[in-house]
C-alpha cells in the first residue's frame, strides 16, 4: 500500500513535471492552474488504473496449479465510476496442483483456497470438495479422520469451487 502511495506521488509530480514544461514551450501562454490540475488528474488516473488492475495483476502473478474459482465485482459509493464499470475486489483461487485425494473416498477431495481481497491480507482455507454430491466443508480433525463427519454444505452443481477442484 504504501508503495503505491509513492506511485500515486510519482505520478503527479511527473504529470506536474510534463505540465511545466509545456507552460514553458508554450512561452507562458498556458494558465497557471494548468500544473496542479494536470498532477492531481494523473494521480487520480493513476489510483483508477491501479484498483481496475488489480485483480488481473493478482491473477498473474498466480503459481501454475492454482486456479481462479471466483471473482467478487462490486460498486462502490466513493468511487462513482464503479457504477459504469464495477470494480473486482476479491477473487477465490483453487490451489488444484496441490489437491489430495483419499484412496478410500475419491470423490473427496482436500484442496487449499485462497482468498484475496483488496487491500486485505491473503487468507489461505483448506477445504473438503466432494465431487459427486456436490458439497463442500471445512476442514476439521474429524472431517480428516472421516469425511462422513465432515459438517458438509450442499451446493449447486455449476458451483465454481467445485469445477475447478474438481475438474481433471
Amino acid at each position: 500500500m504504501f508503495l503505491e502511495l509513492i506511485a500515486t506521488f510519482a505520478a503527479g509530480i511527473a504529470a506536474a513535471g510534463c505540465a511545466l514544461l509545456a507552460g514553458r514551450l508554450s512561452g507562458g501562454r498556458l494558465p497557471r492552474w494548468f500544473t496542479p490540475v494536470a498532477a492531481g488528474l494523473a494521480m487520480l488516473a493513476y489510483t483508477i488504473w491501479s484498483e481496475y488492475s488489480w485483480a488481473s495483476r493478482t491473477v498473474a502473478a498466480l503459481p501454475q496449479g492454482v486456479a481462479v474459482a471466483e471473482t467478487v465485482d462490486e460498486t462502490i459509493a466513493w468511487k462513482p465510476w464503479t457504477y459504469l464499470a464495477p470494480q473486482t475486489t476479491r477473487l477465490i483461487a483453487v490451489d488444484t496442483a496441490g489437491a489430495l485425494v483419499n484412496p478410500e473416498t475419491p470423490q473427496v477431495r482436500l484442496v487449499d483456497l485462497y482468498l484475496f481481497g483488496r487491500w486485505q491480507p491473503t487468507a489461505k482455507r483448506p477445504q473438503l470438495i466432494d465431487c459427486t454430491a456436490p458439497a463442500r466443508a471445512d476442514v476439521t480433525e474429524a472431517a480428516l479422520a472421516e469425511p462422513a463427519a465432515a459438517d458438509w454444505v450442499s451446493v449447486d452443481a455449476d458451483d465454481p469451487l467445485v469445477a475447478a477442484a474438481c475438474a481433471p
